[in-house]
């Protein structure tokens, strides 16, 4: 395994351990100076909006934490804003209803829900029944979810985590009522969907970004500024090798070349090979071993061996 790094694949350690050097550098900072700014999302403007005209109408608010099973990134992400949105339901007393369709999640977010309440000094109002399992069916969970939105009249509703079909299910339930909205999904294919029913949608790392905004942890806020710092660093060496292969290719379009770099040294081609992008200095640190075939040739089965399909369809 270590022969790939022998030539000039210590490139991509370097710029791996240069990443990793930043982040940890803005968990550092986040922890010394803990003002490191991020920039408020517009979607997370929205959420004391909601709560407020919840409590004003005297309807519950409720929190979907998608139908991950079990919990997931994604879930402790929805599970982190959930208890900022629950923080600020406990402090006017509001009632929440929370639905899970896993008992790994129901219990995480009954822990959760309940150290709100005794953080803000209100463990009395904390309601065992606020937390509930609905089903760990995906359409037997929608349609639980859409009955309690219906019954329960949910002013605002905040729809977060992983989703799938039963996203549009919610959403024009919750709708339907006239509740607020605010839902996020990383599944590309239902946000939107989110967009076209809800109020505001947290779109791609603006839902990661939500929970290091709002709860201000210094590992959450120093991440996400060090993955900014990564992302810049990348588009500017994305934007430097294109000058610097474009320069080269257009220098060398007349020229031959008679050796090429192989294994951390040039070798003498049998005849003069036309300047092509394999040869700028980009493709040479980016590419330790071009010349090696790393095609994996694999065996074919006899007709006779080959897998059949069953009577229902499948393999």
């Amino acid at each position: 395994m270590g022969l790939q790094y022998h030539d000039n694949g210590w490139i991509g350690i370097v710029i791996t351990l240069a990443m990793v050097a930043m982040i940890l550098l803005n968990i550092f900072r986040a922890h010394g100076t803990g003002d490191l700014y991020i920039r408020r999302i517009a979607g997370l403007n929205s959420i004391d909006e909601a709560v407020g005209r919840a409590t004003e109408m005297g309807r519950p608010v409720m929190m979907v934490p998608g139908i991950s099973a079990p919990v997931n990134a994604k879930t402790m992400q929805a599970i982190n804003i959930f208890a900022y949105v629950t923080r600020v339901c406990a402090r006017f007393a509001n009632p929440i209803l929370v639905c899970c369709n896993d008992a790994t999640v129901l219990t995480v977010c009954q822990e959760v829900i309940r150290d709100v309440y005794q953080q803000e000094g209100l463990q009395d109002l904390y309601d065992v029944d606020s937390v509930r399992f609905i089903s760990d069916r995906q359409f037997a969970f929608a349609g639980g979810v859409a009955g309690l939105i219906l019954r329960e009249k949910a002013a605002a509703t905040f729809l977060m985590g992983e989703w799938y079909a039963e996203s549009l299910i919610l959403a024009e339930t919750a709708n339907s009522v006239g509740a607020i909205q605010v839902a996020s999904s990383t599944e590309v294919t239902q946000t939107p969907f989110f967009i076209a029913a809800c109020d505001y949608v947290l779109i791609g790392d603006e839902f990661y970004a939500a929970s290091a905004f709002l709860t201000r942890q210094p590992v959450l806020v120093g991440s996400l500024i060090g993955q900014d710092w990564c992302k810049l660093a990348i588009i500017g060496i994305v934007i430097v090798g294109v000058i610097s292969n474009s320069i080269q290719l257009m220098g060398g379009s007349h020229h031959t070349v008679t050796q090429r770099w192989n294994e951390g040294k040039f070798e003498g081609l049998p005849k003069p090979s036309p300047f092509n992008a394999g040869d700028t200095t980009f493709s040479r640190w980016l590419n330790p071993d071009p010349a090696k075939d790393t095609k994996i040739e694999r065996p074919k089965l006899p007709p006779d061996e080959m897998p059949q399909k069953s009577a229902g369809g499948g393999q």
